[in-house]
């Protein structure tokens, strides 16, 4: 069975966690959001690769939603969370899902207990 990629994911939380502040007006509904997608990637990055992509990985995304708060005082915040997402759709691709793709078996590690 195929894995789901990370990327998607890691970007797709940033855009989701901000839209749902938008529908709703809740942060805290916002932050749920963006805290399930990265906890389900920092899981996954840490099974797929090891200890250190899944903190190098964590770390980009804290930093993209602390940039995105910074960016959008200067370009608003819809186009800052879309080039937030992006970086970290793209940090998320060339870290992890690209080593799956080039060696799909040798990428992933079994879990360790």
């Amino acid at each position: 069975m195929r894995r789901i990629p990370t990327a998607p994911v890691a970007a797709g939380s940033l855009l989701a966690s901000w839209a749902m502040v938008e529908a709703t007006g809740s942060r805290p509904a916002g932050g749920a959001v963006l805290a399930a997608g990265g906890l389900w990637c920092v899981r996954e990055w840490y099974i797929r690769h090891d200890r250190r992509t899944a903190l190098i990985l964590g770390g980009v995304g804290l930093g993209s939603f602390v940039a995105s708060h910074l960016l959008s005082l200067a370009i608003g915040p819809w186009p800052s969370v879309l080039v937030v997402s992006a970086a970290m759709g793209a940090a998320a691709w060339s870290l992890a899902d690209a080593r799956e793709e080039a060696l799909p078996g040798l990428a992933v590690r079994p879990p360790t207990r």
